[in-house]
C-alpha cells in the first residue's frame, strides 16, 4: 500500500475575487519525484506557500506526514527542506559560512556542512564568497541549504530556473541521486516540461489555477499516445502553452 508524504484536498486560494488556485488535489507518494508542472503564473508558487503554511488557504486542507500543516506546522517543517522561488544568501560570506548559519538555525552539527558540500559538489568552493558564484552554483547551494537538516521531504520551486543546459543537467542528476541513493521524496515545481519528463515519477499539471491532471507520468503518456512529449500533452490538455 502506498504511503503518502503529502495529501492536498480541495485546496483553493482567492485574492479578492480572483481564484489563483482553484480546488486542487495532489497526492505525493513516499520515495518518489513528483513534478508540479505548468507555465509561469499557473499557481505553482502559491500552492507551495500553502503547503508550507506560509500563507493560509481560502479553503481545503494540506496534510504532510499525516498531519495538518495549520495544526502542526513546527513539527512538520522539521522534516522538510524547501526552496521557494529564489534561494536567499549572504553574498559577502562563503558557502561554508552560509551553511553554518543554516546549520545553527536547524540545530545541526557542523559536521553535516562538509557532508552536504560534498554531496552538492561544492567542496572546492566552500571558502568562496557567494557573490562570486555562478548561477548554477548558487542553485546548488540553495539545495544544500534545504538539505542541511537531513529532511525527509524536499520542496523545490523552479530549481533549474535561469540555468544553462549543463547546469540543468547537473541539477537533474543531483535530484535523481537524492531520491534513489538518499531516500528523499522530492516535490519539484517547474515550467520546463521537457526536463521534468526525464526525472519525475508522478505529475500534477496546473494551468490558470486549475489542476488538469494528477497521476503517474506513464499513465499520462499512455492516455495521450498521439503526443510525442510532455509539452505536446500539455498543449493537448490546455490548447495553449
Amino acid at each position: 500500500m502506498d504511503k503518502y508524504v503529502l495529501k492536498i484536498d480541495n485546496l483553493s486560494k482567492k485574492y479578492k475575487n480572483i481564484k489563483v488556485v482553484d480546488n486542487i488535489n495532489l497526492n505525493v507518494k513516499e520515495g518518489t519525484i513528483y513534478g508540479f508542472l505548468g507555465p509561469n503564473g499557473a499557481g505553482k508558487s502559491t500552492t507551495i506557500r500553502m503547503i508550507l503554511g506560509l500563507i493560509k488557504a481560502t479553503s481545503g486542507t494540506v496534510k504532510l506526514f499525516g498531519d495538518d500543516i495549520q495544526e502542526n506546522r513546527i513539527k512538520i517543517l522539521k522534516r522538510i527542506g524547501a526552496i521557494v522561488e529564489s534561494p536567499s544568501y549572504y553574498g559577502h560570506l562563503s558557502a561554508y559560512d552560509n551553511l553554518k548559519i543554516w546549520a545553527e538555525l536547524k540545530g545541526v552539527n557542523s559536521n553535516k556542512i562538509v557532508e552536504v558540500l560534498k554531496l552538492l559538489n561544492l567542496s572546492e568552493a566552500k571558502n568562496k564568497k557567494i557573490n562570486n558564484f555562478s548561477l548554477g552554483m548558487k542553485q546548488r547551494l540553495g539545495i544544500a541549504q534545504a538539505l542541511i537538516g537531513d529532511p525527509d521531504f524536499l520542496i523545490l520551486d523552479e530549481p533549474t530556473n535561469g540555468l544553462d543546459p549543463m547546469g540543468i543537467r547537473e541539477i537533474r542528476n543531483l535530484l535523481i541521486s537524492l531520491a534513489k541513493d538518499h531516500n528523499k521524496t522530492i516535490f519539484i515545481s517547474s515550467h520546463i516540461l521537457s526536463e521534468m519528463e526525464l526525472i519525475v515519477d508522478d505529475v500534477g499539471i496546473i494551468n490558470k489555477g486549475k489542476l488538469l491532471y494528477e497521476g503517474s507520468l506513464s499513465k499520462l503518456k499512455s492516455e495521450h499516445k498521439s503526443c510525442l512529449n510532455l509539452e505536446e500533452i500539455f498543449i493537448n490538455l490546455t490548447g495553449d502553452m
